[in-house]
């Protein structure tokens, strides 16, 4: 199956067992919306669905105990065998939907049909499929104009489109964020020109913050989850002198920005997208080279920036 065809399985399941999940279907011009957490509750379980359709579902997401003593409570694991595309071709939320004063950043398969990125230039995962999903970081359910934008931009072979759509103030929203854990380590790899097809599984985990009641904290402390908290660890087959020449680098304490909280940055700089791009990055990023036998860990958790960000001091 397709990136898009795996994805919309997820959709499938989560129409059907809307009540459980407490979410709500509807359509737009056409399109299936599933709102998992802006006019509804949204729950727990809506968020690992959230976060296995983000990842075409080669990927698994659960909730495990947080492994930072000092911080407690859950976190958000993932496991993928399939990390390009999960990750990259399908997770990375390199899509900005804005038409008029709606804003949201999508992710999911659906950008896989667009592959307007420059990531797709470097990775496998470009595809056609009859149908499309998209997962929308926003507020406000899409309108019949953002519906129509979005077709504009995939092929005339995807006819059936679905939206997910919560926001980070939510259940479901908290989620979806901090399962990016392993993704942020591919993308930033990425950027630092490693060839990121020499990745071939990958592991995350970082702590799932308490759900905040204003968007700035909510983004601050699902990035910061990531960044002072996340732990990542990637098998590899590479070059020994590559791992250890680009290691430290993959980190968050790579950026001079490193050791502020997110929503002090955002504060700082007043627009999300001056803030150095090379610190959206795990805590902590292990290579495991499979080529070798070698491990290499770089980077640490910051267990106090986490409680400060979580408002658990």
């Amino acid at each position: 199956m397709t990136l898009n065809e795996r994805a919309n399985l997820v959709a499938d399941e989560l129409e059907r067992s809307a009540s459980r999940f407490r979410v709500l279907v509807s359509r737009v011009a056409g399109a299936r919306i599933i709102d998992c957490g802006g006019g509804v509750t949204g729950s727990l379980a809506a968020g690992l669905a959230m976060s296995r359709a983000c990842l075409a579902d080669l990927g698994e997401v659960g909730y495990v105990p947080c492994p930072i003593a000092e911080v407690g409570g859950p976190a958000v694991q993932v496991t993928t065998d399939d990390p390009i595309r999960a990750c990259l071709a399908s997770q990375y939320a390199g899509w900005q939907v804005s038409v008029g004063k709606y804003f949201a950043m999508a992710s999911g398969p659906m950008r896989a049909l667009s592959a307007r990125e420059e990531v797709f230039q470097h990775i496998p995962g470009q595809e056609q499929s009859s149908v499309a999903v998209g997962i929308l970081e926003t507020h406000k359910h899409p309108t019949e104009e953002v519906v129509a934008a979005i077709v504009a931009k995939l092929p005339t072979s995807a006819e059936h489109l679905t939206l997910l759509v919560a926001p980070t103030t939510s259940l479901a929203g908290t989620t979806q964020v901090v399962a990016r854990s392993v993704e942020t380590a591919l993308h930033k790899l990425h950027v630092l020109q490693f060839d990121v097809t020499q990745v071939v599984a990958g592991y995350g985990v970082a702590p799932l913050p308490p759900v905040a009641t204003n968007v700035i904290q909510a983004i601050g402390r699902t990035n910061d989850a990531i960044l002072y908290g996340g732990r990542v660890t990637l098998w590899v087959r590479a070059d020994d002198e590559v791992l250890d020449a680009i290691g430290a680098r993959t980190v968050s304490a790579s950026s001079p920005d490193h050791g502020a909280l997110f929503s002090e940055l955002f504060a700082r700089y007043g627009d999300f997208y001056k803030i150095d791009p090379l610190l959206f990055s795990p805590a902590e990023v292990e290579f495991r080279n499979l080529k070798t036998g070698k491990c290499h860990r770089f980077g640490r958790v910051e267990p106090g920036l986490v409680r400060k960000s979580f408002g658990l001091d």
